[in-house]
């Protein structure tokens, strides 16, 4: 494979220690530590312009420019009363949206200098996870109490189903070409639907695969791989495991002497290596043909809770 511009890849990642650190992949080293004051990060995303960074946190969210040595953030909003769990950006990247403690999904303008919150989705309880269709007009949020929203935006229309009575759901992930849906819950099985996407009708859900993927674990985070081959789920369990969508056949359970519970992941653009966040204070990147360990990323004082992976014109590659 051939040896990227260091600059076309970036690798954030967050926690505990209410920092975050942006990473040369290739070499493991950070090249910059932003400050997360107050809080830890919940959740990161890379904005499509490859220059802002996204940070959730307990009653704020923040925006930073990566391309500056600036550690500080560029935009502040506190005006959310909880916890954000969920942060990510349209395709376009004119509006985030997230979710949150609030029991509420919403829609941010960010076209503007200050941060405007321009929809709100509400529901019966904590959001945990929200995920955008590739058709950018419906967001997926899951909650606490187990129930999934198909939320369209255009319409405001919601569609509801819940996977598994009593447990919470943790993470959603829907694949590039939207034709597969994930959700995996706090008991640890991740549930699969086919989707079925009509022009100006809402995404229809057939039901397909449950996979006891973690049990009696924790799953915390359903991750679909850029050539929809496979789906990566993280576990209090100390694991990450690696699953062909073909059959949803187990590929590798990554697991490394020192994990504790791994909270976050992201496919390279490529799909052959995977990034995992850990209670071990590390991230680690995996050869997904081999299923060990190519490099770690080391600098964080507590655990690392969220990372965001992107690659610059979605061609760069990472050495073996």
């Amino acid at each position: 494979m051939g040896l990227p511009i260091p600059d076309q890849l970036i690798l954030a990642t967050g926690g505990y220690d209410h920092t975050i650190k942006i990473w040369q992949v290739n070499s493991g080293v950070c090249k910059l530590t932003l400050q997360h004051t107050d809080s830890q990060v919940n959740a990161l995303s890379i904005a499509p312009d490859k220059r802002h960074l996204a940070a959730a946190g307990h009653q704020h969210i923040r925006l930073y420019d990566i391309t500056t040595t600036n550690p500080n953030p560029v935009t502040n909003f506190e005006g959310v009363n909880k916890n954000i769990t969920a942060v990510g950006f349209a395709e376009h990247g004119q509006w985030m949206y997230t979710g949150g403690e609030d029991h509420t999904a919403r829609i941010w303008d960010i076209r503007t200098k200050n941060l405007q919150c321009s929809r709100i989705f509400q529901v019966g309880a904590t959001v945990n996870t929200v995920c955008l269709h590739p058709n950018q007009t419906e967001l997926i949020v899951g909650d606490q109490s187990g129930v999934i929203h198909v939320w369209d935006v255009r319409t405001d229309r919601n569609e509801q189903l819940i996977p598994e009575s009593g447990a919470s759901v943790q993470s959603v992930a829907i694949d590039p070409d939207a034709l597969v849906m994930t959700a995996i819950n706090n008991k640890g099985n991740c549930y699969v639907w086919s989707l079925t996407c009509t022009t100006n009708e809402p995404t229809k859900l057939r039901p397909r695969h449950r996979i006891p993927a973690h049990p009696p674990a924790y799953g915390l985070k359903c991750t679909i791989s850029p050539d929809s081959k496979f789906l990566a789920t993280c576990s209090s369990d100390c694991t990450c495991k690696v699953w062909e969508t073909e059959n949803f056949t187990l590929l590798h359970e990554l697991k490394h002497e020192l994990n504790r519970w791994v909270w976050d992941s992201a496919f390279s653009a490529d799909s052959k290596y995977l990034f995992t966040a850990s209670s071990d204070h590390l991230a680690r990147l995996w050869n997904l043909e081999t299923g060990l360990v190519e490099r770690e990323y080391s600098g964080h004082q507590k655990a690392i809770t969220a990372l965001a992976y992107s690659d610059v014109m979605n061609a760069a590659t990472i050495p073996a």
